[in-house]
């Protein structure tokens, strides 16, 4: 909480900085588009979109955790989990149709956002933007593959471990205890995105502690000791 509040503080020009899809803009171009995003704060358990509501705004996740999910036959179905950087309703903005999915924050987060104008004045003005943009979207649909491979090719303990590297490699950063992983993801959730039940979750995060591969921290967030071990067990 600290660690947003200290964002919301400073500038939204400074911010801009950290996010992929603004890499390589000019000076001026940042400052562009600070005068024209804005911030917001969502409390844990708020909805920033959901499923079919037209897409009118684009965001970004400053700091936080938010799940994409959908409502399939009565059950709640995980389709990722998104953190800092992260880019929320795009799609929508791009092709005019409907949120093909809901986004629920799993904690305090806080968002930079921009209307369906300022998006796309973006993608028409600012190349880079628009490269970077094709960069992110890639990287998500090579992400799905490899979600995919794994539910088809590894067990439980296999399928728990490729996640849980992906986060790290995504979002993780080193400290003297390990690789911290700054997601909020219950075992439920975790369960839900590896396809397996949470008691078989539960028992695979047993193993990994007492083989000292992964521990959690005070907030409940990943934190990794042994990259290597837990490569192992996905093949």
């Amino acid at each position: 909480m600290k660690r947003m509040t200290e964002l919301r503080m400073d500038d939204t020009r400074h911010l801009l900085s950290d996010i992929r899809l603004f890499e390589g803009l000019t000076t001026a171009q940042l400052d562009w588009i600070s005068k024209h995003a804005h911030r917001r704060i969502f409390n844990a358990g708020m909805n920033v979109m959901t499923v079919e509501q037209p897409g009118e705004a684009v965001f970004i996740i400053l700091h936080g955790t938010v799940k994409i999910h959908i409502e399939q036959g009565g059950r709640d179905v995980i389709l990722s989990v998104l953190g800092s950087g992260d880019l929320l309703g795009e799609m929508s903005l791009i092709d005019s149709v409907g949120r093909s999915a809901s986004a629920l924050t799993l904690e305090n987060s806080l968002m930079l956002w921009m209307d369906k104008t300022t998006f796309n004045y973006l993608l028409d003005n600012f190349p880079p933007v628009a490269r970077n943009l094709v960069k992110i979207l890639s990287a998500r649909v090579r992400l799905s593959d490899q979600v995919i491979q794994s539910l088809a090719t590894l067990d439980v303990n296999g399928r728990v471990a490729r996640q849980i590297l992906a986060f790290a490699e995504r979002y993780g950063h080193e400290t003297a205890e390990g690789t911290l992983v700054p997601i909020v993801l219950t075992q439920s959730d975790l369960a839900d995105l590896v396809g397996a039940s949470r008691k078989r979750v539960n028992q695979t995060m047993v193993f990994f502690k007492e083989q000292g591969l992964v521990s959690t921290d005070t907030n409940g967030r990943f934190v990794i000791h042994n990259r290597e071990g837990l490569m192992r067990f996905c093949g």
